[in-house]
């Protein structure tokens, strides 16, 4: 009798090289610096019900990044010369790191643009972080610029993510951006919109209200991030997919960006390929930036929910 039995495929994104089906996997090759992202540590003032990196008061599998940590990098910057580049800042919450605004003014002082990616609440409220950024934007102007993270234009909406009183404080601290002329853009979450159109309609009515400079039409400066599920099934990225999207794979943020992480424990920061896979040993790219820049294959969900399908980069 023929064997009738259904083939056993391999797990989704389990191979770095063939897809659960067979199928060559995608990567993508490193193209050139655009980007270098530093993770100033995984410890917030906050815990987010989807938060991609469980970022939470108590989460410091990554641990504050010092400025010893990122001199090595922004050297070999310089040493490649590929520079200027934009260096971004993320977390967890940078300014619940103390030393946020000297490494905001290591990257500035060498003639790149910074990026801080922040919540605006309480930890950038303090006095002495406000005193250092006014005297950052002061020197270096709009080369300085913040992404506040602001999930929905409702209280309601973004306060279901976010914890109570948490689009207040928010709104407390872009004001305050906005009212000392800061450079600001706003980053939202798309599957938390009635549609794109109505999301930016009713961003551009808050900013509108707030007096906050931040022109909701331009996806560049108001980012809605797909949604990142790890529950989802989204299919593997083969090949193939670069000639059925019509997508360059040079467009994709490995392409042009790194981020450099300090473990817990590890006696030194590394470079990992991608801002929103700091947990995966898939996507560890080695001790150095030049050590880094080889090609990142994509295992796993996120960099088809996010980056290929979804369309979406971490970056300006």
């Amino acid at each position: 009798m023929p064997d009738t039995a259904q083939p056993i495929w391999p797990a989704p994104f389990a191979d770095p090289d063939v897809t659960a089906k067979g199928e060559a996997r995608a990567h993508v090759a490193f193209d050139r610096l655009k980007t270098l992202w530093f993770n100033t540590g995984t410890l917030c003032n906050i815990e987010c019900v989807n938060c991609y990196i469980e970022s939470s008061p108590s989460n410091d599998r990554l641990v504050y990044l010092t400025p010893d940590d990122a001199a090595p990098f922004l050297d070999e910057i310089d040493a490649m010369g590929a520079g200027p580049v934009e260096i971004g800042f993320t977390g967890g919450e940078p300014y619940l790191n103390p030393h946020m605004n000297t490494l905001t003014g290591m990257a500035l002082e060498r003639g790149h643009t910074a990026l801080v990616l922040t919540n605006a609440m309480r930890p950038m409220m303090r006095p002495a972080v406000q005193a250092g950024l006014l005297a950052l934007k002061e020197r270096h102007g709009n080369r300085l610029s913040l992404r506040i993270s602001l999930d929905h234009h409702s209280a309601a909406v973004h306060d279901a993510e976010r914890g109570p009183g948490a689009f207040d404080a928010t709104i407390e601290g872009l004001s305050w951006l906005a009212d000392h002329g800061f450079r600001l853009s706003c980053a939202g979450r798309i599957a938390m919109a009635e549609s794109e159109a109505e999301a930016r309609a009713g961003f551009a009515e808050l900013f509108e209200r707030l007096s906050v400079d931040i022109p909701a039409h331009d996806p560049g400066r108001l980012v809605l991030f797909p949604e990142m599920n790890p529950a989802a099934n989204p299919p593997e990225i083969t090949t193939a997919c670069w000639g059925i999207l019509h997508l360059d794979p040079r467009t994709i943020m490995c392409a042009s960006s790194r981020m450099v992480v300090k473990r817990k424990g590890a006696a030194r920061a590394s470079v990992i390929s991608c801002t929103l896979l700091p947990y995966h040993d898939a996507f560890e790219m080695g001790g150095t930036l030049e050590a880094s820049l080889r090609p990142v294959k994509l295992q796993h969900k996120f960099c088809a929910q996010f980056c290929v399908l979804g369309g979406a980069s971490c970056s300006a």
